[in-house]
């Protein structure tokens, strides 16, 4: 049975504040018997319950009612976290710095894992000017094809979508440490520490 909140949940966060299932029925105006029916799973907070309960732990309703806290962790290199994904309908590429429920054409897309670069996904940096020539040895077909390049630093994302039958190379400014990207439509991310 799917419930809107938990027992665990209540219980780890009640615990978490150094509340006794006393001190949180005295706060919300019911008995501590009823607490314990809810941590145990043998009964379920009014509905009325949600926002005092929620504010009593600590967290909000959403938080309460998804079972995670949520903690904002919006420290430097966000973009070190990136996810990305591909959707295999439309070849849509999209990006998320961090973990996300993310679709596209009908479809959930799972976060694309990245595997280093290997012999036959090689990548070459070259110097030009004030920017760097980036390279791709890999075969541009209508079947086979890298779909996009991106290069990803701490607080910079540059994306560059590629077609097959064309070239999979392109200028980057490529300032700072960071990962270069880039993703074969057979094989999967591909990934370079620059």
């Amino acid at each position: 049975m799917n419930t809107y909140v938990t027992g665990t949940t209540i219980k780890q966060l009640r615990e978490a504040r150094n509340l006794t299932q006393a001190a949180l029925a005295e706060i919300l105006g019911v008995s501590s018997k009823t607490v314990s029916k809810w941590e145990t799973a043998k009964g379920l907070p009014d509905i009325t319950l949600l926002q005092p309960l929620a504010q009593a732990l600590g967290i909000s309703v959403v938080e309460l009612m998804n079972g995670q806290h949520i903690t904002n962790r919006n420290t430097s290199a966000n973009l070190l976290r990136s996810k990305f994904y591909v959707c295999p309908i439309c070849g849509n590429i999209l990006h998320a710095t961090g973990s996300a429920l993310i679709s596209c054409c009908g479809v959930t897309l799972p976060p694309l894992e990245a595997e280093d670069a290997d012999e036959d996904h090689a990548i070459t940096v070259e110097n030009v000017e004030d920017e760097h020539f980036v390279t791709i040895r890999h075969p541009m077909t209508k079947a086979h094809f890298i779909s996009f390049l991106a290069f990803v630093t701490s607080d910079r994302l540059q994306l560059v979508k590629f077609y097959p039958e064309g070239n999979a190379e392109t200028r980057l400014q490529l300032r700072g440490r960071g990962y270069l990207y880039f993703y074969c439509n057979h094989h999967g991310l591909f990934r370079k520490k620059i």
